[in-house]
Formats: C-alpha cells, structure tokens, sequence
C-alpha cells in the first residue's frame, strides 16, 4: 500500500506521535509510507526514517490553496492511495477529494475531551465526513459518537500504540537525590491534563517521604502553562519538583523512575499510559477516557480532581513495593501483548483494506 499520514505539526503531542509512529509502522512492514506535516514542524521530525517520504506544507491559513496545490502535486506524483489524516487536518485532505483527485480518506479521531462531548463543536466536521471512506476513533465513547453524529459509514476503534521494546542506553538522568522514590509525569501543560491536582497531591504526602516528582512535556506559553510553572515555584516542595520541558528519548526518563502518573479530568487514549506500561512503571490514572481499560486492574485508578485520593494512592504504592512491581510487571505485559506494534499493524491493514 501507498499510505500518507497527514498531521497539522510534529510538536510533541498524542495525535502527532501516532501519525509518526504509522508512518514508521508501515514502513516497517514494507509499505511505501509517507508523512505531511501541514502547519508546524517540530522535533517529531527526528523520528522519521530517511526512507519515509516527508513533506512540509507551511500553510498560513485555513484555505491556503498553494498548499493545497502542493500537496495535490505530492499525492499525484507519489501515488498515494489511503490519505490518513489525524485530527483537525481533515478539512485540508477532504478539500483535496472535491478536486477530483483519487484516493480513499480516513479521518482519525484523537479527541482528547472524550468525557466533554457533549460540548464539542462539529459543524463543519460533520460536513466533510460525508468524504471519510473511514473513521479511526480512540476509544469506544468517541466510536459511537462518529456513528451517531457524523456521515461516515465505515468507523472502528483500533487503539494506539506503542513500539516494540528497545534497549537504549542512559544519556539523560532524572534530578534530584538518586535514592529518592521518583514519580514522573509525561503529558504536555495542558487544561485536560490537570497538573494542579498532581502538584496539591504531592504536596500532600507525609513530610517524611524522599519523594521527587519529574514533570515532561511541552510548555505552549498559555495561561495554563504559566500557571503551572508559577505553581512550581511557588510549592513548599519545589526543590523536590523538576520540569524538563520537551523531550525526545522519553524512555530514557521512565527508565530511572519508580512510579508513572497522569491526574488528567479528561483524556481518549493517552500514549503517555502505554509508554509507562512498555518502560514497566507502577501507574496511577484517574479514571478518564480509556485509562482504566488500558490499565486492565494492573495499577491504581483514582477519581479525577481528586488530590487527597490520588496523594493516598502515591502513597499506597510507595510503602508496598511488592504490589507495585507486581502491577509493573503484570502491565508490561499488558501492553505489550494488546498494544504492541504487531497487533495494531493487523487492525489498520484490515481496516485500510475493507474501506
């Protein structure tokens, strides 16, 4: 197959780490894979194999038709027969099938608001997904809303995914004392991801405890961010509390800590989840969007918004060692059994060919 995965960026993010990790997938297994970044590039470039075929748009604005030109031109020449847009880059790729240029089109739905669907804007989605030969969708909940809202026939859910397990050697070292309980954090500064709740639980925990908590992800420089940053530096534990920003070899960081975290109030199926799954961490979620079915009973699931739960749960994990490396161990096989790159390649080449 001659398949384009089409993302708006490659700034770290769920959305844009699966249309890279497609990409690398089905030129693994011997398909001519090829990825668009239409906005933004970013350090997910790195990622890419040389032999993937990669195209930068630098679109300006929504009806940008020099882009739209080129990546015409692009699908033409390289004859691309599956365009598989992930999220917001619908509009672009359908614009593309009213020209008349041949190709199927599957929409990939990475939402991650799934438990506030109820609030979402769909006008204009719904307009084009009459042109979606198919609907990839996260998780169950947002399957059943593109079978109810949307016009698009064809719809599945096939999780997202994680590599297979690489050995790798340390480069980068977490802070802070090297005999302390590290608890790590891997999501970008943003609303959904609620890091306030994961600062007040940390600064719940008994005074007594060598803890550290490792915060990673993308600082967008929001009000959101901002208030979070300024939450670090202002916490009574801020010399135990460190931020890397962005970065690239994530498993190097999981690696060196003992337990992994997300205080998300909404997710769909966070990536973050199943790298601390392969990286074999202890977890703790709040039960939102897929989290606790990806868990399967392997960790610790607490209510969202809920500091004084999720700082007994940290603290639950941290004195019984045996559960916790247990719960390790039991859910790295979890994830590399059900989420491994070889079950996944199995979904979406069905689904790529029955569309």
């Amino acid at each position: 197959m001659r398949v384009l995965q089409v993302i708006d960026s490659l700034r770290p993010g769920g959305a844009e780490r699966m249309a890279v990790s497609y990409a690398k997938l089905l030129h693994k297994n011997g398909h001519a894979s090829y990825l668009c970044s239409t906005r933004f590039e970013g350090i997910l470039k790195e990622n890419l194999n040389p032999d993937i075929g990669y195209l930068f748009l630098n679109k300006k604005y929504a009806l940008d038709f020099t882009a739209l030109n080129k990546l015409r031109k692009y699908i033409k020449n390289n004859k691309i027969e599956i365009v598989h847009a992930h999220s917001s880059s619908y509009l672009f790729a359908a614009l593309l099938k009213l020209t008349g240029l041949s190709f199927k089109l599957v929409w990939h739905d990475h939402y991650g608001e799934s438990e506030l669907l109820h609030q979402r804007k769909f006008r204009i989605l719904k307009i084009f997904s009459k042109y979606f030969d198919g609907i990839i969708s996260v998780n169950h909940k947002l399957k059943n809303w593109a079978v109810e809202k949307l016009k698009t026939e064809d719809v599945t859910m096939i999780n997202n995914f994680i590599h297979n397990k690489e050995n790798r050697t340390i480069v980068n070292t977490l802070e802070g004392p090297a005999d302390a309980f590290k608890i790590i954090c891997l999501a970008n500064l943003r609303p959904q991801k609620d890091h306030q709740n994961l600062l007040r639980s940390f600064e719940l925990l008994p005074d007594e405890i060598n803890a550290t908590l490792h915060l990673i992800g993308n600082d967008p420089k929001t009000s959101y961010s901002k208030e979070v940053l300024k939450l670090i530096e202002q916490s009574k534990s801020r010399n135990r509390i460190f931020y890397y920003g962005i970065q690239t070899e994530i498993i190097e960081y999981l690696g060196q800590a003992d337990l992994g975290v997300l205080s998300s109030r909404s997710e769909g199926l966070p990536v973050a989840l199943l790298e601390y799954g392969v990286a074999g961490l202890p977890v703790i979620v709040t039960n939102v969007g897929q989290c606790k079915e990806v868990l399967n009973g392997y960790g610790l699931v607490v209510i969202p918004n809920n500091s004084e739960i999720m700082s007994e749960a940290i603290l639950e994990y941290y004195e019984q060692k045996k559960a916790r490396l247990e719960d390790a161990l039991n859910f790295q096989r979890h994830v590399l059994l059900e989420y491994g790159e070889d079950v996944i390649y199995k979904n979406i080449i069905e689904f790529y060919s029955t569309i």
